[in-house]
């Protein structure tokens, strides 16, 4: 997974960006330091989370993107793809879209948007909600691409929303399209 809209936060003063990237690896970037209250947390103080999933649809993968965007040469039934989309949107029991072996407690996750979204050879499918659990967008990506390919009924997407096991689910789609674009905070965190 990769991504663009991550948050951190350490205790003390905030630090220049240019002396933390000094000592990151040069794929990981900072791009503002800033205050936060006294007690702010980025991971526990976010109230919503996006993420996309790149498809590159075309015949010939990419030389530049290949290791940011999933490559599939055959046909999808986009409409299909869509009405998995807006099934998400609202509240839900995830279950079927995270490992089996979890730690996670709460399978129930509110999704405020999702769509997939057609530009040139480039679909997208973006999606925000209050949390994600583990590889739950790629389950989501994996199982929606089986409707999308004519090898699932929406009817069975949809059921899997109330809270059926991770084996009737789909495959979880490959790692490398996958990335976090944006962290919500509260009107009275950063970045609200």
């Amino acid at each position: 997974m990769h991504a663009t809209g991550q948050v951190a936060s350490h205790e003390g003063e905030p630090v220049p960006d240019h002396s933390l990237n000094a000592v990151l690896p040069r794929d990981v970037r900072v791009v503002a330091s800033t205050p936060a209250p006294v007690g702010f947390d980025a991971r526990r103080d976010a109230v919503a989370r996006g993420y996309e999933y790149r498809i590159l649809t075309r015949r010939s993968a990419s030389a530049l993107h290949h290791r940011t965007q999933l490559h599939l040469s055959r046909q999808l039934d986009e409409p299909a793809l869509a009405a998995c989309a807006q099934a998400l949107v609202g509240t839900h029991d995830f279950t079927a879209f995270t490992p089996t072996e979890t730690d996670h407690v709460r399978f129930r996750r509110v999704i405020y948007r999702a769509a997939w979204c057609r530009d040139g050879d480039l679909l997208t499918f973006r999606i925000e909600g209050d949390a994600f659990m583990r590889n739950m967008v790629r389950a989501l990506v994996g199982t929606m691409l089986e409707v999308g390919r004519g090898k699932r009924e929406l009817a069975s997407f949809a059921a899997l929303l109330a809270g059926a096991h991770r084996r009737e689910a789909g495959m979880t789609a490959a790692p490398h399209g996958l990335t976090l674009v944006a962290v919500r905070f509260a009107a009275t965190q950063p970045n609200a």
